[in-house]
């Protein structure tokens, strides 16, 4: 069963589906139990979503991907792991 600790860590994990069926059903668990931690998946998942809605719109500003691609360093080539 997740607590409090581990479903806030893993919170963003679960909000982008990036969890094992286990471990999703034990935070999902743990949601349905605890208001605190279900406040605070119900403000990631609307600030995720307000967040895509807001970046659709915009285009990338130019130079963006390549300091992105350099806080990866090597282990980044072209948007591929090496």
């Amino acid at each position: 069963m997740a607590d409090c600790n581990e479903t806030l860590r893993e919170l963003h994990a679960f909000l982008d589906g990036e969890l094992t069926p286990e471990t999703h059903e034990a935070i999902h668990h743990h949601l349905e139990g605890c208001m605190d931690c279900l406040q605070a998946f119900d403000f990631h998942a609307e600030l995720k979503v307000v967040i895509s809605q807001k970046c659709q719109s915009d285009e990338m500003p130019d130079g963006l991907m390549l300091k992105i691609e350099q806080c990866f360093g090597d282990e980044y080539l072209d948007g591929d792991p090496v």
